[in-house]
């Protein structure tokens, strides 16, 4: 797909990977269409994409809450005048081990951490998924592109049966959009990023930072321009879809 004048939405565009990800379609002269909750961060990160001379719109919404996701999918299009592609970034975590005894008892994983996760992980996805497709559809695009954001996690994470679940679910819901949207001219493509240098990361201690590095065969944490690189690469390459990318430093070798 030739970027330039395309429109393509990405949630959680607010800060990290999907900041960076909206300022790469930007560079290849693509309109941005930004979703999140951070109000404050969608307006920085549209000041960062307006400066490579293209359009952007911003939209507060609950990417789990599907009168958010349809509003903002038919704004989207009255807005900027099309649809070309969605990246489904937009993720939240709730850590917790699924059993632990402590001191003669046994604390759980809640199920309100459970939900919380699968709602906005893979429900989000399930229903931008949807709508972009609908509406791509709808105007008979001559390509159009769905890329889901997953994890190394996937592989099954520690203290994660919730992300983990989730992200593996993501990676499923590719595969199958890619069959089913083909004759639509829709491509689909999952990047399952490993240990990224985010905020998150960049708060712990160091020696706790220092042993995720010594973990990665590359000798580094991710940097969001190589999630980035990546999207542009499945939006961009018209051979590619159902497939997930790892790109983790070599993390899962």
């Amino acid at each position: 797909m030739e970027l330039r004048g395309r429109v393509v939405a990405v949630t959680g565009a607010g800060r990290g990977l999907g900041r960076a990800m909206a300022v790469a379609f930007a560079a290849k002269g693509a309109s941005v269409a930004a979703i999140d909750l951070d109000e404050p961060g969608l307006a920085e990160t549209a000041g960062l994409v307006t400066a490579a001379g293209v359009r952007c719109a911003t939209y507060v919404a609950n990417v789990a809450k599907e009168d958010d996701v349809v509003r903002t999918f038919d704004a989207i299009v009255a807005d900027l005048g099309a649809l070309h592609g969605v990246v489904n970034n937009a993720g939240i975590t709730r850590d917790g081990l699924l059993v632990k005894p402590k001191d003669g008892a046994i604390t759980t994983m809640s199920l309100a951490q459970w939900q919380a996760v699968i709602d906005v992980n893979l429900t989000g996805v399930f229903l931008c998924g949807r709508e972009a497709a609908k509406h791509m559809i709808a105007q008979k695009v001559a390509a159009g592109c769905i890329v889901n954001i997953s994890s190394i996690a996937r592989y099954g994470s520690h203290g994660q049966t919730n992300y983990a679940a989730a992200k593996a679910g993501v990676v499923a819901l590719s595969e199958t959009w890619a069959k089913e949207l083909a004759r639509y001219r829709i491509r689909t493509g999952t990047i399952a990023p490993g240990t990224m240098d985010t905020e998150m990361i960049a708060a712990m201690r160091p020696d706790a930072r220092e042993r995720l590095i010594a973990a990665v065969p590359v000798g580094r944490l991710g940097d969001p321009a190589n999630i980035a690189q990546a999207a542009v690469f499945l939006f961009e390459n018209d051979y590619m879809t159902g497939r997930c990318i790892d790109v983790d430093g070599g993390l899962r070798t």
